[in-house]
């Protein structure tokens, strides 16, 4: 880079067989013409448009005489290959007895692409086209006759140098611009490929690689969007618990390999075979109807009923199962079918094992309970039965309150205190969930107000998060409270922006621009992938529960959050490990990242006057917090 006022040197080659030329050429570079500064400009702008800039000093010219294109060619190859390549050639065309000018320029060319040919001669017996053909390009190739004016000859040298100057930087550039892709593209392989080995690690099972609850639910929630009669089937092992008893674990995991095999060859064609925990598996598949499903469930129960040779024993296998049908007009709602057809399966194991029961809605007494539920619910507001409460959420080094989850409880007359798992759902099914969020939404601002600078995190449900107008509701709650959208945390699950993904993207995108923070809550439980989050407008993510809780145990669980962590930070955005309840697990986060942590460690979730003071401290002691919550909270 030549500074500003400094003279570069541009290295030119004169090529000519008359020695009085050459001496022409050393007059014309020694002695500069007057107004040459100006000349150069108005060149410099005929060559690189009218923004060019104003030459700031005139280049010093270093040169280099021959008078043979034999010797011009190894002149070029010498400055090739000692890092000073000549920015023009000056070459003339007719010089007997050695090689033209046409044949020197065409070598020259092959050896050095960037230089800038000069074809000086007082001779048209050689067409600019057919030399252009062995020597262009043509924008890299000019002409100038002889005899020559010293002016032209000096401001074509300093015009061409400066052009040389500028394509060997920009070549540069561009190299330095492919280098920096191809580093990110190599980054985002990797980051995809790390994905996806999270991915397989969270949907499938370690032990038979088999889809597991999560990839079951997933395909479930895919399945019911889509018509048509499905069946669900649980079925679990006859007597599981002797074979670990009396063989040992490793032996009952080879059955547990066995039988899914078994499950996985004889369940009907296209279905999806899942083992859901333990002894228990799932199977979905299409069905034309109850009589059928119910004769592909025995043909399970009697293929699993052989005996299987486990580590030289034989061992007798059984099962029972459970099936639930799903109709057009039945519900659909994957978690309830689960649930329906893990009451069947119930049903089948006190009835004897070794048979089907398909699910009657008498086996279902939690559907009588939830519509009191509803009922009640409806009433909750006005009888004053719900309250917030609030979990810190603290930096990982300085243990500093950066924010506060707001939490909705119920305290019943008829059940007690009822958990959010129990009446969300009820509430999700109806509009309560509108007006349940409307007062969530209200309070948790009004006590927003009471803390010095810490954010309040809301969770907002899927039928919540697709209101008509969403957006225009959460600001009005913020302008009427009189607080920032920047302190306020609006979490949603992946299955409340998947639905529809377009939408979800622009809504995000309006939040995000009015202040708000955007929170992807129990990340890796759901749709999660790379395309998701880079879509959607995000803040940070929240590493499920689930997996912080399984990191001590299980070596896919601490994988899955490494990687989610890793992924996170690579796009920029903070990660929540929530759950947290031992000393082990804040350490592993920390280690591994994590910006932020949440859980019974630090604090159970306090009331407001509780939370109040907690946010006023400023700071955490996670043994004190916790010893408080546990007498405040109860």
């Amino acid at each position: 880079m030549v500074e500003p006022g400094q003279r570069e040197i541009v290295r030119i080659l004169i090529v000519d067989d008359e020695p009085a030329m050459h001496d022409s050429y050393r007059r014309s570079f020694a002695v500069p013409g007057d107004g040459a500064a100006t000349a150069l400009d108005a060149m410099a702008q005929d060559l690189f448009g009218t923004d060019a800039a104003p030459a700031a000093a005139a280049p010093r010219f270093a040169l280099t005489h021959v008078e043979q294109g034999s010797d011009a060619v190894g002149a070029v190859a010498a400055s090739l290959a000692s890092e000073e390549p000549f920015a023009v050639v000056f070459l003339d065309i007719r010089m007997p007895p050695g090689i033209d000018g046409r044949e020197t320029a065409a070598r020259i060319r092959s050896l050095d692409p960037e230089i800038n040919i000069v074809i000086v001669t007082g001779y048209s017996d050689h067409a600019p086209l057919a030399i252009a053909r062995d020597a262009g390009p043509v924008d890299k190739l000019f002409y100038i006759a002889k005899p020559f004016d010293a002016v032209e000859i000096v401001h074509t040298a300093t015009a061409l140098g400066e052009r040389w100057r500028v394509d060997r930087a920009l070549a540069a550039a561009r190299a330095d611009l492919a280098r920096q892709v191809a580093l990110l593209e190599d980054r985002t392989a990797e980051l995809a490929a790390n994905e996806s080995r999270a991915l397989h690690m969270a949907m499938h099972d370690s032990l038979t690689d088999a889809p597991n609850r999560l990839a079951f639910l997933r395909a479930l929630g895919d399945r019911a969007r889509q018509p048509g009669l499905f069946a669900i089937a649980m079925f679990d092992l006859d007597r599981f618990k002797l074979v670990n008893d009396t063989l040992g674990h490793l032996a009952g995991d080879r059955l547990i390999q066995l039988v899914y095999a078994t499950l996985h060859e004889t369940a009907p064609e296209g279905a999806l075979v899942a083992r859901l925990g333990g002894d228990e598996f799932g199977i979905l598949f299409d069905t034309a109807g109850e009589a059928a499903a119910v004769i592909a469930c025995e043909r399970v129960i009697a293929a699993c009923g052989i005996s299987f040779d486990v580590f030289g024993h034989s061992v007798k296998g059984g099962s029972s199962a459970g099936l639930k049908l799903a109709t057009e007009d039945g519900p659909r709602d994957p978690v309830d079918l689960l649930r329906r057809a893990d009451l069947a399966l119930n049903d089948a194991k006190r009835a004897g094992r070794g048979q089907v029961r398909v699910f009657d809605e008498e086996m279902d007494e939690n559907v009588r309970f939830r519509r009191r539920v509803e009922g009640g619910l409806g009433e909750a507001i006005a009888r004053g039965e719900l309250s917030l409460v609030y979990q810190p959420i603290v930096a990982r080094d300085t243990m500093a309150i950066a924010g506060f989850e707001a939490l909705l409880r119920w305290e019943t007359a008829d059940y007690g205190r009822l958990s959010p798992t129990i009446f969300i759902p009820v509430a999700e099914e109806s509009n309560l969930i509108h007006e349940l969020g409307d007062w969530v939404l209200a309070e948790a601002l009004a006590e927003l107000k009471a803390w010095p600078d810490q954010y309040v995190s809301i969770n907002f449900s899927p039928r919540q998060f697709r209101r008509q107008n969403f957006v225009g509701h959460v600001m009005e709650g913020v302008e009427r409270a009189g607080v920032s959208p920047s302190r306020v945390q609006i979490e949603i699950t992946e299955s409340a922006i998947f639905a529809d993904a377009e939408r979800a993207a622009e809504t995000l995108y309006r939040l995000r621009d009015l202040g708000f923070r955007i929170a992807l809550d129990d990340f890796g439980t759901g749709y999660s992938s790379l395309y998701n989050i880079r879509t959607f407008a995000l803040d940070c993510l929240k590493i499920d529960r689930s997996f912080i809780d399984g990191m001590g145990r299980e070596r896919e669980s601490a994988a899955i959050v490494h990687s989610i962590i890793h992924l996170g930070r690579a796009l920029g955005l903070e990660v929540i490990g929530e759950g947290v309840e031992t000393d082990a697990q804040a350490q592993a986060l920390r280690i591994a990242g994590a910006a932020y942590l949440q859980g019974y460690y630090f604090s159970l979730p306090v009331p407001a006057t509780h939370a109040r003071e907690m946010a006023l401290a400023g700071l955490i002691d996670p043994q004190g917090a916790a010893w408080e919550a546990t007498g405040t909270v109860g």
